[in-house]
Order: structure tokens, then C-alpha cells, then sequence
């Protein structure tokens, strides 16, 4: 996994912070994970293909989450796009796009797919061979979710001594990697166990913004690789973080002590900080392995 940070600051782009946009990379699946004004522009930044995208997660509907995403579907129509898109989010984002789209007098050249969420329990929203994707229900002002994705278990590794020893023909070896049992000639049945060790281990990535603080997610993002989680003031604001419906740096720290997390990325600063190193520094003080999410910076999972 690969998490690239387009956009990581609240409310209002400036010119040198952009609102949330976020691109997963998983096992070559490209997900953009919020689209607020500038992602394409960031995206180009990145130099990231638009091609690569097919699947778009939108959190809730404020405007810093997802005003970029009419001008990422006119560009893709513009650049001549013929691939479905699939679009996740929540209930009346289909009609603010179709709006957009008719009053504009545009039409675009490839399917959209909006898949419109309402549920306020976890489910399992996307899933092929290799990725699962849930929500995760947060606490803001409109309805929001969170997203948890998940590698699933890949093949097995061979145990070649052990293959080599019974003398098994190379022709199951596919079988044997996708977890298969063995029939010997004489009729003994050889577990998989025996013939292969562990595959490499999954991984998994929880995106949790905008959100009041909340211990409904704990169980979701237990032990997750890395969660990001907002943290819009420091603890100085923590009376406006509960009256907006935010998170202070320390809250997102608890968050990720108590779900025992791997790493905690932060993010969704105010822009009334002129420094974003004092998230970090309050956060230290409830979890030892705290990043700082920052416009361009990218995360190896």
C-alpha cells in the first residue's frame, strides 16, 4: 500500500494548502479518497495518471471534501475517458453532480456508477480479488463516513523441501499456493499446512475525517496498520473542536492508543496554526508512533 496526501488542510485552499484529497494505492487499484478543490491540480503535482482512477470515496458533504469533484469528471470526459467510474458516497451526491452536469449542458463520455450511502453501520461497500473496502459511521455535523481498506490474504508461500521430499508433481503448485490439499498415489492426504508457509501479511489503511471524538470506531479500526484521523485543533480549542464537531490532535491519539493501532497519521489541520509540528508533539503524549500527513508527502504502508 501507498498513500500519497493531495490535500490535508480545513475548510479553505490557500496557496500553498489544499482541503482534503487523498490516493491509495492497492495492489496497482488506484482509490481517490476525497476530491476538494484543486485534487486534479494535485494529482498532475503527483504526476498521477487519470487513467488509473475508477474508484472515487467521498466522506460527507461539505464543500472541502468534494467541490473538486465536478471538475475531475468534466476533465475526465475532456480527456476522453471511456472507463466506468464508481463513486461512493453519501445520499444526494448523484444529484448534485447530475445537476451540475445538465445545467452546465455537459455530459460526460463514460458511465458514472454512484454507489449513494445512508446506512449508519459499518458495511462492506466495494470487494474484488484482492481489496475489501467498509465504511466506517462517524460523529460530524452531516452524515460521514470513514473508509477501512483492506488487502485480502494473497497466495501461500511453497515449501520447496517439502514438496520435493514427497515428490509432488510441479503441475499443483498453483493449487497448492492457493491454500489446495494434496492427494499423494497412495492416497494420503498431505495439508497445506505442510507444504507452505505464510504468505506476505495484509495490510490495512482506516480514513477517518471529519469527526467529532467517538469510540464507536475503535472496534472498526482495531489494530489497522495506519489510521489517519483528523485532528483540526490542538488542545487549546478543544471547546470549538466539540462544538464543530472535530477532533483535537490528543483525541485522534487516544483514538489510536485504545484501537492499538500501528501508526497514527494526522491531518485536517485549522488553518489558524502557522505550524503543524504541535499536533504531532500533543499527540506524542497519548501515542508513541504519530506522522504528519502535509500536502504531497506520501506514506509507505
Amino acid at each position: 500500500m501507498k498513500l500519497t496526501v493531495l490535500g490535508c488542510y480545513a475548510a479553505t485552499p490557500r496557496t500553498f494548502t489544499n482541503p482534503t484529497a487523498q490516493l491509495l494505492e492497492v495492489k496497482n487499484r488506484y482509490f481517490l479518497i476525497d476530491c476538494g478543490e484543486g485534487t486534479q491540480v494535485q494529482l498532475r503535482k503527483n504526476k498521477v495518471k487519470f487513467t488509473k482512477i475508477s474508484h472515487i470515496f467521498i466522506s460527507h458533504l461539505h464543500g472541502d471534501h468534494f467541490y473538486g469533484l465536478i471538475g475531475l469528471i468534466s476533465s475526465f470526459s475532456l480527456l476522453s475517458r471511456v472507463a466506468d467510474l464508481h463513486i461512493y458516497g453519501p445520499k444526494g451526491l448523484k444529484e448534485i453532480i447530475q445537476l451540475q452536469l445538465k445545467l452546465s449542458h455537459s455530459w460526460t463520455n463514460y458511465e458514472i456508477h454512484f454507489h449513494e450511502l445512508d446506512v449508519k453501520e459499518s458495511e462492506l461497500i466495494f470487494e474484488d480479488e484482492k481489496v475489501t473496502v467498509h465504511t466506517i459511521p462517524l460523529k460530524h455535523r452531516v452524515y460521514t463516513n470513514g473508509f477501512l481498506f483492506r488487502e485480502k490474504e494473497g497466495d501461500r508461500k511453497l515449501n520447496i523441501d517439502a514438496i520435493k521430499e514427497l515428490s509432488i508433481d510441479v503441475c499443483y503448485y498453483k493449487k497448492i499456493k492457493k491454500g489446495g490439499t494434496v492427494t499423494l498415489d497412495n492416497g494420503q492426504v498431505v495439508d497445506n499446512e505442510q507444504l507452505t508457509f505464510p504468505g506476505e501479511p495484509t495490510k490495512s489503511y482506516a480514513f477517518c475525517s471529519d469527526t467529532a471524538y467517538t469510540e464507536s470506531i475503535i472496534p472498526l479500526v482495531q489494530e489497522v496498520d495506519l489510521l489517519y484521523h483528523e485532528s483540526t485543533f490542538l488542545e487549546s480549542e478543544s471547546q470549538l473542536a466539540a462544538k464543530t464537531m472535530h477532533s483535537t490532535a490528543i483525541q485522534a491519539a487516544t483514538i489510536a492508543s485504545k484501537a492499538n493501532v500501528k501508526s497514527l497519521l494526522l491531518g485536517h489541520y485549522s488553518t489558524r496554526y502557522e505550524s503543524i509540528s504541535s499536533f504531532k508533539e500533543e499527540a506524542l503524549t497519548f501515542f508513541s508512533n504519530v506522522q504528519l500527513a502535509d500536502d504531497g508527502k506520501s506514506f509507505e504502508i
